[in-house]
């Protein structure tokens, strides 16, 4: 007679809401607040800022659409890392896997966590990134004035919201499912409100004025002049302005990760991907035009440390309207924490099942979910916090992020010539074109990027590179153990 084994599994706790929450509240942080500011300084014009967030919506879409295809044949935890190890091998999938831990995933918990307490300070100054609570100095610069390293209350404050959400999550899926809902769902209201009001307090001579020469591609100095690119230079500015727009929709496939956890995983992960990234990419085109609509093309572009949303809410409701983004703002990082903080975890969950994380990753806890997971997560990205490079680390892996989603896709019709036969209870919307025109439009926008913004790209091919070594070492170590187990 043979035991039953006692190991906790993975619970079906999430549905269709649960999984649109997380791909919207995912995606939705603090860059559309913030970002549309340098838009406007690289391409100069309304109707290209408009062209540059719904070039992104199109993008961010048609990924998802294809993922739901990916999605539905692996409804397992890991998602995308699961999809690029099926299509290509543990190396390439690896490398995925390494990156998102290194920077893409911590990276981004860290610059949600300090936005979350840049705009707290807005309520309570005191959590202001320029109260410096500690410095050390590290040496001096060539002009010899001296170099500090330094702590700031927003990076504390940021810490501490990182551990206060790992330690939920740790308590299992369904405390952060109700944090997910409650936050995504406010935040999607009140930037619904946001933009009707704009549109209803629209400023007849501002719109007039930002759309009267609106498709002219040009670089907007913050002194208000204007310079002319070359048709080259121009293509490159669009690519170096969406840099800013894919930061802003990215994370879109979270739910992916936590497919082992969803019910109906293969109907309900591709109706998320669809769902939320639909919804989030209204809001952001609509926010942009509302931007338009009540400030002059020179006041989004110098808008105090580029918050945009800031100026725009005092343009609506006057001098409360910094409070209320202020609450909008620390409402929608804290809940686009918790999803990435959820979701993180169980890629690094599935990648030590397969002998390519650390093995205790691969563990759960009583509440079934990867504890070991969340705390290690949890310590990159505190580690990021004080780093104070969290924001360069970004762009740099930006050309990387997309470079990932390609592959992804391509491995589409990869699959679809090696398992041509597979079940696939949903297949790719529009395929093949669909997919083949975000494989072409991903490979220029990273072929630009390498051309003209190369301190954008090389970066985050080196922290990719990094991680082959490491994977032959894993590997190298794997063996070793299984040859020890079997000599025993």
């Amino acid at each position: 007679m043979t035991e039953k084994s006692t190991e906790p599994k993975l619970k079906h706790s999430l549905g269709l809401l649960d999984g649109t929450m997380i791909v919207a509240g995912s995606m939705i942080g603090s860059g559309i607040f913030i970002v549309s500011a340098d838009i406007i300084r690289n391409v100069g014009s309304a109707g290209w800022l408009i062209v540059v967030w719904a070039l992104t919506g199109f993008m961010t879409l048609t990924a998802a659409l294809s993922y739901g295809e990916l999605s539905a044949m692996y409804p397992k935890a890991g998602g995308q890392y699961v999809y690029l190890k099926e299509a290509y091998n543990k190396l390439i999938a690896f490398l995925y896997g390494w990156s998102f831990f290194a920077v893409i995933q911590t990276g981004t918990i860290a610059a949600v966590g300090v936005a979350f307490s840049k705009f707290t300070a807005y309520l309570i100054p005191a959590f202001s990134e320029d109260n410096i609570l500690w410095k050390l100095q590290t040496g001096v610069d060539d002009a010899g004035a001296a170099k500090f390293f330094t702590i700031s209350a927003a990076q504390v404050v940021s810490i501490l919201l990182i551990i206060l959400l790992t330690f939920i999550n740790t308590r299992g899926v369904k405390s952060g499912k109700i944090i997910q809902n409650t936050f995504t769902l406010t935040k999607l209201f009140s930037l619904f409100g946001l933009i009707i009001f704009g549109f209803i307090m629209l400023k007849g001579d501002v719109w007039h004025a930002n759309w009267t020469n609106a498709w002219h591609l040009q670089k907007l100095n913050t002194d208000g002049t204007f310079s002319q690119y070359t048709v080259g230079a121009a293509l490159g500015a669009v690519a170096a302005a969406m840099v800013g727009s894919i930061f802003s929709s990215d994370a879109w496939n979270n739910v992916t990760f936590i497919a082992g956890e969803m019910r109906n995983p293969k109907r309900n992960i591709a109706l998320s991907l669809f769902l939320g990234t639909m919804i989030v990419t209204i809001i952001y085109v609509s926010a942009n035009f509302v931007y338009t609509a009540v400030l002059p093309l020179h006041d989004i572009a110098t808008a105090a440390k580029d918050r945009v949303a800031v100026s725009a809410s005092h343009a609506i409701f006057g001098n409360v309207g910094t409070i209320i983004i202020a609450l909008m703002i620390m409402i929608s990082t804290f809940g686009c924490n918790n999803g990435l903080i959820l979701s993180g975890a169980r890629v690094y969950y599935t990648m030590a099942k397969d002998g390519l994380f650390f093995k205790r990753t691969g563990e759960l806890n009583k509440f079934s979910v990867p504890e070991f997971g969340l705390w290690l997560q949890c310590i990159v990205a505190g580690i990021l916090c004080l780093s104070g490079k969290y924001g360069d680390l970004l762009d740099m892996i930006s050309f990387v992020v997309v470079l990932f989603y390609v592959l992804t896709i391509i491995g589409i019709y990869i699959l679809r010539v090696k398992h041509p036969d597979a079940e696939r209870p949903y297949k790719a919307f529009g395929y093949p074109v669909l997919p083949a025109i975000y494989i072409v439009m991903g490979l220029s926008f990273c072929a630009l990027l390498i051309k003209y913004k190369p301190q954008f790209t090389w970066p985050g091919l080196i922290i990719v590179l990094i991680g082959i070594p490491i994977y032959y070492i894993s590997q190298r170590n794997v063996k070793h153990e299984d040859t020890t187990i079997t000599n025993a």
